[in-house]
């Protein structure tokens, strides 16, 4: 039994190696789709979102199609997202904000990102390397936090205390695509229920390995 974290580039290097074409799932052209589609995935999963977003992203195009959308007409093209009531909501007040703050952009920094409704850290970390190419933290949603506490690299809970603990250890030039990486994993093999530690590539340097 390990009692150690696993070595990080050790972990890196074997997830690329198994997930070579490791990137989002979610479906988007652009970045107000991206951000869309984020705000929608809190609390589901990126196939359910993927299912409606093409329908939604027909009908608003821009930041002033939110921001003047009929509540009941947008509830209904995004009710299979789960909290729907609260997502409209957030998208009506995302085309606002872009529109009274950004000039109708995305716009490219954490500090701007964080201040649109339903986009937290996660939301902007994905938005601004996904869309953009930038760098700024690493995007911690419930795979990526179960792997980071299951790999030994944090014993916290909350998501930017996990992110906090990761920034320490990844590489910077990393940050961007262990999201992504990790994700895949936790899909794959780590899941949630059952995680498939006998088939499991990472289990001779997994600190959680077989305990579970």
């Amino acid at each position: 039994m390990i009692d150690r974290p696993a070595d990080i580039s050790e972990t890196i290097n074997r997830l690329k190696k198994a997930y070579p074409k490791s990137h989002i799932a979610l479906n988007f052209t652009d970045p107000l789709q991206l951000l869309t589609a984020v705000i929608l995935s809190a609390q589901t999963t990126d196939v359910a979102i993927n299912s409606l977003t093409p329908a939604l992203f027909a009908k608003y195009k821009t930041a002033e199609d939110y921001a003047t959308a009929d509540v009941e007409e947008l509830e209904a093209l995004i009710k299979k997202s789960g909290f729907y009531h609260q997502k409209a909501k957030s998208l009506i007040g995302m085309g606002n904000t872009l529109i009274d703050k950004f000039g109708g952009k995305v716009p490219q920094t954490m500090e701007e990102l964080v201040q649109i409704p339903g986009a937290a850290r996660k939301s902007a970390n994905i938005v601004l390397w996904n869309a953009f190419g930038k760098i700024e933290g690493i995007a911690v949603d419930t795979h990526v936090a179960r792997l980071s506490k299951r790999l030994g690299y944090t014993q916290q809970e909350d998501p930017v205390k996990i992110e906090k603990d990761l920034m320490k250890i990844v590489p910077y030039d990393e940050w961007g695509r262990v999201a992504h990486l990790l994700q895949d994993h936790g899909r794959a093999v780590c899941t949630a229920r059952k995680p498939n530690c006998a088939v499991c590539f990472l289990n001779d340097i997994c600190p959680s390995a077989f305990k579970v």
